[in-house]
């Protein structure tokens, strides 16, 4: 069995263990809120139902994820499990905003006088422990196959433990304070609901949304091309995740010019190669021949990397120089290079052109210098000077 059918068996066992715990922790706390008539216990038992449901997508998630590509789907179906986290966090929300409508209902209307239950108070702190075991086990589990899900769910079941502990508070409080203080402690655990439904919201989008990809990651790809004899410099990574292990990237190497071409491709091909060999990266790579044997081009490269650095210094964001060619000429001379700077930065691309034309000019008014500013989509730099 492959690594990528042993993570889906590992989260669609998850599923089911959450599925099932969390199916009977509703059922028992349903029935000591009835008993109890207690709107906080009610109120818990609902989002351990919401739990079970969330365990449902996760089930389906990684079910869906191990489909494998399809004319519609080239890139196969792994997203699937980054959508089952946003149903996860939408679901929690709305249950969340339901369960504060309802506790403002009874905290208005004077209603929720919970009745005290030694029975019902040990039985709600048993279903802690099954708590606290859920949420390690989701922890591990997480951990183990990387599952942003599955993290959320881990988070999810702590909170649970806080929240049954509000509503155990609540039944021993009642009776001192009053009936409000049931309904407060429903408010203050619908609260919390909607607080943590918002923010697996705002996480779950970020990955659907085009996250910028892991700095471990990039430092890794970046790494290995490095170590292969032959790469003078490396820039423009971008790379595009399709779910774990469905991990699209692509980079420019630079070649010697002077250099055999055929053996060039070969070393780009054979990098390729290797990565998909690992079978976590599908990597293509652009080769640029670039002249590094030539004096006087090393020499203007120097001076325009400095001008780019110095530049980039006086703005406070970061800015690199890459593709750099220089076509020599008697009225003329033609400086060909691309810059990579981040969307942060705070010049426009033709207002960095502009400073940066200004400053070759100060170096001869003979240079015309040709700029094609990139967009960097990496969290990190790589120009040619890493």
């Amino acid at each position: 069995m492959n690594e990528a059918k042993k993570r889906q068996n590992e989260g669609k066992l998850a599923g089911i263990v959450g599925i099932i715990i969390n199916v009977i922790l509703f059922a028992i706390k349903v029935a000591i809120g009835i008993i109890a008539g207690s709107i906080s216990v009610i109120a818990d038992a609902i989002n351990n139902l919401s739990d079970a449901g969330s365990s449902v997508f996760v089930l389906v998630g990684y079910h869906l994820s191990g489909k494998p590509a399809d004319r519609e789907h080239p890139y196969g179906h792994a997203r699937a499990e980054y959508l089952s986290g946003l149903f996860i966090s939408v679901i929690i929300t709305v249950l969340g905003v339901e369960l504060f409508r309802d506790s403002v209902s009874r905290f208005f209307s004077g209603e929720g006088k919970t009745q005290f239950s030694a029975v019902a108070i040990a039985v709600m702190a048993f279903t802690i422990l099954f708590k606290i075991a859920l949420a390690i086990y989701y922890r591990y589990v997480a951990n183990k196959i990387d599952s942003d899900a599955l993290r959320a769910s881990s988070i999810d079941s702590i909170g649970d433990i806080f929240a049954t502990g509000a509503v155990i508070a609540g039944m021993l409080l009642t009776p001192v304070f009053g009936p409000y203080t049931d309904a407060a402690l429903g408010l203050i655990i619908a609260i919390y609901i909607i607080i943590l439904g918002i923010k697996l919201v705002r996480d779950s989008s970020d990955t659907l949304m085009g996250k910028a990809p892991d700095r471990e990651l990039c430092d890794s790809i970046v790494k290995k091309v490095r170590s292969y004899e032959g790469v003078l410099g490396i820039h423009d990574l971008v790379v595009h995740s399709y779910g774990a292990g469905k991990v699209f990237a692509s980079i420019h190497v630079e070649v010697d010019a002077d250099g055999d071409i055929m053996v060039s491709h070969d070393l780009c091909d054979n990098i390729e190669n290797d990565f998909r060999a690992e079978g976590e990266i599908d990597l293509v790579i652009h080769m640029d021949p670039i002249q590094y044997s030539d004096p006087k081009v090393n020499a203007v490269r120097a001076q325009v990397g400095d001008i780019v650095s110095h530049i980039s210094a006086e703005e406070g964001s970061p800015a690199s120089m890459h593709d750099f060619r220089a076509v020599f000429g008697i009225t003329h001379s033609n400086l060909i290079f691309d810059i990579a700077v981040t969307d942060e930065f705070p010049l426009t691309d033709r207002e960095l052109c502009d400073r940066i034309c200004v400053e070759i000019k100060k170096l001869s008014p003979l240079y015309n210098a040709v700029i094609t500013v990139d967009r960097d989509y990496t969290t990190n730099r790589f120009g040619d000077k890493l």
